[in-house]
């Protein structure tokens, strides 16, 4: 469906180009604007607060600047595995105990969506259960070697090699895990029309 909000003009404030595409992919005529968002959280905060805080604290960068027809769109992906959040790794050591701890068991991925207008600001989230399978040192070192997933929420891609050879199960929404509940975030904007 092409354009299904007209008379709203989209603003991402999102550099990711899985975010991008899906926008893209969901028929929205929009324009990329971001900026710079220190993400610290207060450290009480867990699971889906995390990500409902960051995506929320991103969008109130762009307080009275939004225009009538204006919607922001602005989100926040985490792990949570083992009762902690895995954010993007800093290095490739970072990455790897990133992954092999996740090895074998069962972890959520979790997304939070700000949308804000002039008027108003709400915020929802979508969660989803992963399995990795038992990945071996090598396989693991293949992985963050070749695709450097320095950008990504817990270090991997659901969408790269790793996703092929090394989840075992799904429960919930797979773009979600890429970094966009889609899904949701249809429903949502289709209240803004």
């Amino acid at each position: 469906m092409d354009n299904f909000l007209p008379n709203k003009k989209i603003i991402l404030a999102s550099g990711s180009p899985r975010r991008q595409q899906y926008c893209k992919e969901l028929g929205l005529d929009f324009s990329i604007q971001l900026k710079e968002v220190e993400e610290i959280y207060p450290e009480h905060l867990k699971h889906h607060q995390i990500t409902d805080f960051l995506a929320e604290l991103k969008a109130n960068a762009f307080e009275n600047e939004l225009a009538e027809n204006e919607i922001l769109i602005t989100s926040d992906t985490i792990v949570w595995h083992e009762n902690k959040a895995l954010g993007k790794p800093k290095d490739y050591e970072e990455a790897f105990k990133m992954i092999q701890s996740m090895c074998g068991k069962t972890h959520e991925v979790i997304t939070s969506v700000c949308l804000k207008t002039k008027l108003k600001s709400e915020v929802f989230h979508s969660i989803t259960k992963v399995t990795f399978v038992n990945l071996n040192k090598e396989e693991i070192d293949y992985y963050i070697t070749n695709y450097k997933p320095f950008d990504k929420a817990g270090a991997y891609g659901i969408q790269e090699w790793i996703g092929l050879v090394g989840i075992s199960k799904i429960e919930g929404s797979y773009p979600n895990v890429v970094g966009l509940p889609v899904d949701k975030l249809y429903e949502k904007l289709k209240e803004y029309a």
